[in-house]
């Protein structure tokens, strides 16, 4: 039997990309200046505050699969 599942997956962050977050508490403009495999270093365009995040999701797709245990 399918179900609707929701898929994420950690987004390819690149240094120097420059992005926009909505919806969030993180939400503005920012530009990626550093990436570890856990952390991501966001600078604001404006402030030039830099910030340092655990890397985040983000939603990718929904799709139709089987679930586990079922």
């Amino acid at each position: 039997m399918d179900h609707h599942v929701t898929v994420f997956k950690p987004y390819p962050f690149k240094e120097g990309q420059k992005i926009r977050i909505e919806g969030s508490r993180r939400s503005g403009d920012w530009e990626v200046v550093h990436l570890s495999d856990t952390k991501v270093t966001l600078r604001c365009p404006v402030s030039k505050k830099e910030v340092n995040w655990d890397r985040f999701c983000y939603h990718i797709e929904d799709k139709n699969m089987k679930w586990p245990g079922d």
